[in-house]
């Protein structure tokens, strides 16, 4: 078969990760050609190391740091869309979506953060494909305040929200049910994850932890059956552990973080995934949350640091989801929902909010997202070297 899975690996250190789930995917029989492993780094990385190891283990993959995805960008005749991909950020997952829409043989992708490794015993690409492909029963999840916690069926003995999810919508009532789901109809799997929370800033320090990484920790024990996030609900969508379908492309651009004059960061998935969670329901898609399981290693840093890049976005993260919440109603894709969201931000009251303006930024970068890839549509994929 050929290789119709995008593996998009942003890493600055921990790239040794690539090889645990190429083990994992050996262990239970996946068939390695499928995967192609794209690491995005920086040129002051170990780039030829990690070319070394992806020849050692036997797959394919190439390396792209910011030298090379400068070229890239000239190689397909759009190097004016350069910039919607932002430099020394976690977004630059981006480059591995622009870099799919450009050779259409990948029919699927998964993002897999440098600190994370698959559970044992878990069949990690194989539980994704099987997400994506599901079809029958299944948990649907809502609440009175219109989002679902990720983390909801342990929330009673740890008590935890994770990162994105607006403070506004705590103390929710949780409603479970039961969705029939169609063939095709599940886009998005997202894995969950144990030992280090994937928290915000603020929620750490309340958990009494300085170096980043929150006291109250999560074991597999913590998550139970699989679900999806009824119509109308939206969820945080974190990237370290998730497959998605290719025609999700032109809504699921990972959004402008950190580089940016209000010193917005940290919310480029969280915010993705609304968005993506909006034209869902617009289009009668899913979400598939829970299994495979990641183990997530988050290294120790300054939890004052990530407040540091949190702070700036908090308040706008408690209202992007209401202004979105309407729009693309009616719409018949992804573009035309994407387009109608983006219209949404650029029309919200910037003076309303602290830095308000960055609702604006990124709604024109949106639809910069949405011109790059019909532009790549126009070029033939030039081939690497």
């Amino acid at each position: 078969m050929s290789q119709d899975i995008c593996v998009v690996v942003p890493t600055i250190r921990e790239y040794d990760c690539v090889r645990a789930y190429v083990e994992n995917a050996r262990e239970h029989g996946f068939d390695v050609s499928r995967l192609y492993f794209l690491l995005v780094t920086e040129d002051f990385c170990e780039t030829d190391a990690m070319r070394s190891m992806l020849a050692e283990e036997g797959v394919a993959g190439e390396v792209y740091d910011g030298t090379r995805r400068v070229e890239w960008y000239d190689k397909q005749d759009i190097p004016e869309y350069g910039h919607v991909v932002p430099a020394g950020s976690h977004a630059e997952t981006s480059f591995g979506l622009l870099y799919m829409w450009a050779n259409p043989q990948f029919e699927y992708g998964v993002f897999i953060d440098d600190d994370t490794l698959p559970h044992e015993g878990t069949d990690f690409f194989g539980t994704h494909l099987a997400n994506l492909g599901f079809e029958g029963r299944i948990r649907s999840v809502a609440s009175d305040e219109q989002w679902v916690n990720v983390l909801y069926q342990g929330a009673d003995d740890h008590g935890l929200y994770p990162r994105g999810y607006p403070y506004s919508a705590m103390d929710e009532t949780v409603e479970t049910d039961t969705a029939e789901v169609d063939g095709g109809e599940i886009v998005a799997s997202q894995g969950l994850w144990t030992n280090v929370p994937d928290l915000d800033a603020v929620r750490i320090l309340m958990d009494g932890d300085l170096q980043g990484q929150a006291q109250t920790r999560t074991t597999a024990a913590d998550f139970g059956e699989d679900f999806v996030a009824a119509r109308g609900n939206y969820l945080t969508v974190c990237s370290m552990n998730l497959a998605f379908r290719r025609e999700v492309i032109p809504a699921f651009y990972q959004l402008p973080m950190d580089d940016n004059e209000w010193d917005v960061g940290r919310f480029d998935d969280i915010w993705s995934g609304v968005f993506l969670k909006r034209a869902c329901d617009v289009l009668g898609k899913r979400i598939y949350n829970g299994q495979p399981l990641c183990e997530h290693n988050k290294a120790p840093r300054s939890t004052f640091d990530d407040l540091h890049n949190e702070v700036a976005g908090l308040e706008l993260n408690e209202h992007v989801w209401r202004l979105i919440d309407d729009a693309g109603a009616g719409a018949g894709d992804y573009v035309g929902v994407y387009r109608a969201m983006a219209d949404a931000l650029l029309g919200a009251d910037a003076e309303a909010y602290r830095n308000g303006e960055f609702f604006h930024f990124v709604g024109e970068h949106m639809h910069d997202w949405l011109d790059a890839l019909a532009a790549l549509e126009r070029v033939p994929a030039a081939a690497d070297d």
